[in-house]
């Protein structure tokens, strides 16, 4: 006899470990992040930096995808990607957007929103040429999110930028870059016992004093 299926209503977990208090945090939430994602690290997440980018076209329509945060600071959050690609052509039609991180072991969330713009060319440089070899050549080979018959096409690719890129000088492509999300709200989320979670809420600008509010559960 085919064995039920455990019930979803039954997946649950009891938050305890840590509180967050309005009173106690940073107050720049940059600081705040700053000190999450160093806790994050001491605790061996895997894909730490890790993050949901959620985007929308013009006409509202939302789409989201896991992408690695490549660099932060009081400016905004880095992530690279190729200018062609859906979430590109997205943010081109509407430049906003949201980020989620999501520490299950320490039970935390953190979400960020705001404006999206492109990082200068010297930085997408710069980070273009501490990749891999293979990492430089596959952004060259894979014209991102467009359709393709089967995996030999992209593989061929692959083999012809080798080819083309043998002496090993791979320049950055022109249609690959960084995007810096650019923050005027945080949210610093902290599982508590009985879905009573902590939420800490920043509201401002890049430079300006924040505004910080508790939410509730």
């Amino acid at each position: 006899m085919k064995e039920d299926k455990p019930s979803i209503f039954d997946l649950r977990k009891e938050f305890k470990r840590g509180v967050l208090d309005e009173r106690e945090v940073e107050r720049n939430p940059f600081d705040q992040f700053n000190t999450w994602f160093k806790e994050a690290i001491a605790s061996e997440i895997p894909e730490v930096n890790a993050m949901t980018l959620a985007t929308a076209s013009n006409s509202g329509r939302p789409s989201a995808r896991t992408v690695l945060l490549k660099q932060y600071d009081d400016k905004g959050f880095v992530f690279f990607s190729n200018y062609e690609s859906a979430k590109a052509k997205e943010i081109d039609e509407n430049p906003f957007a949201a980020l989620l991180f999501f520490w299950e072991p320490l039970e935390r969330q953190v979400r960020i929103t705001g404006r999206v713009e492109k990082t200068t060319v010297a930085e997408s440089f710069e980070y273009f040429r501490s990749r891999p070899i293979d990492s430089q050549l596959g952004a060259w080979a894979s014209q991102q999110s467009s359709v393709i018959s089967a995996r030999s096409l992209l593989e061929k690719a692959f083999g012809e930028m080798l080819e083309k890129f043998k002496n090993g000088h791979i320049p950055l492509p022109p249609f690959w870059g960084g995007y810096r999300v650019l923050p005027d709200e945080f949210e610093f989320w902290q599982g508590r016992a009985s879905r009573l979670h902590d939420r800490i809420q920043y509201k401002g600008q890049s430079g300006k004093e924040w505004k910080i509010a508790r939410l509730s559960p």
